[in-house]
């Protein structure tokens, strides 16, 4: 659950800008440097800087994001705020994968570079395992062997900071530049314009490649918003981290690019040739030629540092987004559990761990993971500009006020160049767009057979918590009231206003009036005189609908055709009594009739939802969920109900057993609705409506769910209509469009 405690806000700039430079600067250019160079040539010094220029237009994006919701989370987190649960999870989806798949490009890229070095210390041993194991049966063990170890540590202690790792890494690379520009001092003028030349070797479809290959190294800023909730004044913050992160990356990455182009190869052999023929650990070769095995050594070493580190990162940051999503119910709940001793989250560890070894077993080399990361990444960016400029719409109080981020072409053009890039990757590389698209179809399909139900549960409940998400989400749901008489006016409007929240929903009063009533001399003006006093009772509550008045000689055909035609999204009716079968009857034709929800309240006349205080919630099982109730139940929180209490009959004689399964199906259906501790009773019971009735004498109100197996055979029921009958205090029936069951 997302807290802006300032007591968590601990990180500062430099903290967060360490953040940004430790995901950044170091394995991404280590691993896929070479293949830069052997797709590119020279111009891959064009490819970063084309690169660069999309990331920080991402960055922008990424900082006018985090300003807007400072809360950790990350790209899922945006699309929580402005999009629907369905888009919230395939980004929440992708984002996760993009982690995973960063995490099998570093376990790849160690293992190149490990395989480098063990080749030059125990050339037997190499050709020992290489024998055992095969060539790529040597590099595969070496890659997994990280992360599984990884995973085990992350599975015992949660992630710390390393920033002396980016000390180190830091160094490293003006080593690099340094010795390199040195190199190039002491070699003839024209050396440069030679190591040069041709520029262009595939033209500039071959930087295009270049670009998509390699925009994997400039991702990690990313991840300082995915801690925005433990940022320090996060409008300041954020934003100057992101920059100075990706400034930081740009300022090391050209130089050495440049230098590696230009005294990293051999006399006589281009940079081209030398890459293609040494495309995983170009950069210590490279640094052998100019600095000596001193420098293949250093490279060597702060390569598997690097790739250590970023791998770390990368399965820390998955681990996170699959608890994070599991908390939301858009992955299986038990991702998101905490080992109670260590605190750590075991079972989003190994979730996240799993794909990265599948997924080294998948790729080829060091190109295709770079190619299938960078592809991913920028699907994700992509993605996250469309948020911003959806949040721009529908969030105006909320677009920034200055600084490059409030441009308004920013997210048009960074979105559009992240999409084309990936498109263009996608036909060039078709392992990468093969793997991606598998990835979504999965996605997909977990998502309509396990996670849909429960998402949209929760998903309502943080809508009842939070009125501006709907506006937000671009959406405004119609409630549409039948009300006849003013003293069930305030009752009736203040429901209709908890399922369609003030800001972003909308409540339609109607009146009905027959043709009978007209011709008995009364006038239209006689109808909207007691329209107009049960508004000013509506007004008189804070309550601002709107209002219609209709002729019709069957009030029941005419609730139903302004709810088609005005596409309500719910339909609240009030209720007395069920007087007889045929009164239950009329509601359950209204309730096939229409395509929307419908809500049923029984309350006294002058009854005030604000008197609310303590609320029983009756249900059958876990299947019960109800997206419309937790959206009721979120809003009565959010406006001051003090107790929530969750009952369940079983049958006298249940075993231990049953007794705990059903004790178990109400906390999880608890916890999904209600974001806060309520009550939860399980009690033995040989007449249903007798104990829900004798509970109900307690409690302020009863809410109850209605059967409904498709929407044409929604059914009150013999339950509701009993206990209705039997009990005085306030009543709301709930009968969604969707198959549940309910008493």
């Amino acid at each position: 659950m997302t807290t802006n405690s300032k007591d968590l806000r601990t990180i500062g700039l430099m903290g967060a800008t360490g953040v940004g430079i430790g995901a950044i600067v170091g394995g991404g250019i280590l691993a896929l440097a070479g293949v830069a160079f052997a797709t590119a040539g020279p111009a891959a010094i064009v490819a970063f800087a084309l690169n660069g220029v999309i990331a920080l237009l991402t960055a922008l994006s990424f900082a006018e994001m985090a300003k807007a919701f400072p809360e950790s989370g990350g790209t899922y987190t945006f699309a929580k705020k402005v999009l629907s649960v369905r888009s919230a999870f395939m980004i929440g989806w992708i984002a996760w994968f993009a982690s995973i798949m960063a995490g099998a490009l570093y376990a790849v890229g160690f293992a190149s570079y490990a395989s480098l070095a063990l080749t030059r210390l125990f050339p037997a041993l190499m050709a020992d395992i290489s024998d055992l194991f095969g060539g790529r049966g040597a590099m595969l063990l070496l890659a997994h062997l990280p992360i599984a170890a990884y995973a085990a540590l992350l599975c015992r202690r949660s992630g710390e900071g390393r920033q002396w790792v980016n000390f180190g890494k830091m160094i490293l690379f003006v080593i690099l530049i340094l010795g390199g520009l040195w190199a190039l001092g002491g070699r003839p003028e024209d050396t440069v314009e030679a190591a040069l030349s041709p520029f262009f070797p595939s033209g500039g479809l071959g930087v295009l490649q270049a670009m998509g290959y390699t925009f994997i190294t400039l991702q990690g800023f990313d991840l300082i918003a995915a801690v925005a909730g433990e940022v320090r004044q996060p409008e300041r913050t954020i934003p100057r981290a992101m920059l100075l992160s990706l400034g930081a990356a740009l300022v090391i990455y050209l130089p050495l690019v440049f230098v590696v182009a230009t005294v990293g190869a051999p006399p006589g052999i281009s940079i081209v040739e030398f890459s293609r023929a040494n495309p995983d650990g170009l950069l210590a070769l490279a640094a052998q030629n100019y600095l000596g095995p001193a420098g293949f050594w250093l490279v060597i070493g702060g390569a598997v540092l690097a790739m250590l580190s970023a791998l770390y990162a990368n399965l820390f940051a998955a681990s996170r987004m699959a608890l994070t999503m599991a908390r939301d119910r858009t992955l299986p709940h038990q991702f998101g559990a905490v080992h109670e001793g260590r605190g750590t989250p075991v079972a989003a560890v190994l979730a996240s761990g799993a794909p990265m070894l599948f997924l080294v077993l998948l790729l080829s080399d060091v190109a295709a993971a770079g190619a299938a990361a960078s592809l991913i990444f920028l699907v994700t960016f992509a993605l996250v500009h469309w948020t911003a400029i959806l949040a721009r719409r529908r969030g105006k109080e909320r677009q920034p006020r200055r600084g490059l981020a409030r441009l308004p072409l920013v997210p048009v053009i960074g979105g559009i160049a992240c999409a084309l890039l990936g498109l263009f990757q996608a036909v060039a590389v078709p392992e990468a767009g093969l793997i991606t698209g598998s990835w979504l179809a999965i996605g997909g399909l977990l998502y309509w057979a396990l996670f849909a139900r429960r998402a949209r549960v929760v998903d309502a409940a943080a809508e009842g918590l939070d009125p501006h998400l709907t506006r937000l989400r671009g959406r405004s749901p119609l409630v549409l009231v039948p009300v006849a008489n003013p003293g069930s006016a305030p009752g009736l409007m203040a429901v209709a206003n908890a399922l369609a929240p003030p800001g972003g929903g909308r409540a339609l009063m109607l009146s009905v009036v027959s043709p009978e009533a007209l011709a008995s001399g009364r006038t239209l003006a006689d109808f909207q005189s007691v329209l107009g006093e049960i508004l000013s009772t509506s007004l008189e509550s804070d309550f601002a609908p709107e209002v219609l008045t209709t002729v019709a000689d069957r009030p029941r055909e005419e609730i139903s055709r302004v709810a088609r035609e005005h596409r309500c999204a719910s339909l609240l009716l009030g209720l007395r009594r069920f007087e007889t079968e045929a009164s239950a009857e009329k509601i359950e034709r209204i309730m096939a009739q229409v395509d929307c929800d419908v809500v049923v309240l029984r309350a006294p006349y002058g009854w005030q939802l604000t008197s609310v205080k303590r609320i029983l919630v009756p249900v059958g099982g876990h299947a019960d969920q109800s997206t419309l109730r937790a959206r009721l139940l979120a809003t009565l929180c959010r406006s001051g109900t003090e107790e929530i209490t969750y009952l369940r009959t079983v049958p006298p004689g249940t075993s231990s057993r049953a007794r705990r399964i059903a004790e178990r199906e109400v906390t999880l259906l608890a916890r999904d609705e209600v974001h806060r501790d309520c009550q939860k009773l399980v009690v033995e019971a040989e007449d249903v409506v007798a104990e829900v009735c004798s509970q109900a004498r307690e409690y302020d109100l009863t809410i109850l769910g209605l059967q409904h197996p498709d929407r044409r055979q929604r059914r009150i029921g013999k339950i509701p209509v009993a206990i209705a009958n039997q009990t005085e205090g306030p009543l709301v029936l709930i009968g969604e469009r969707g198959p549940t069951f309910g008493l």
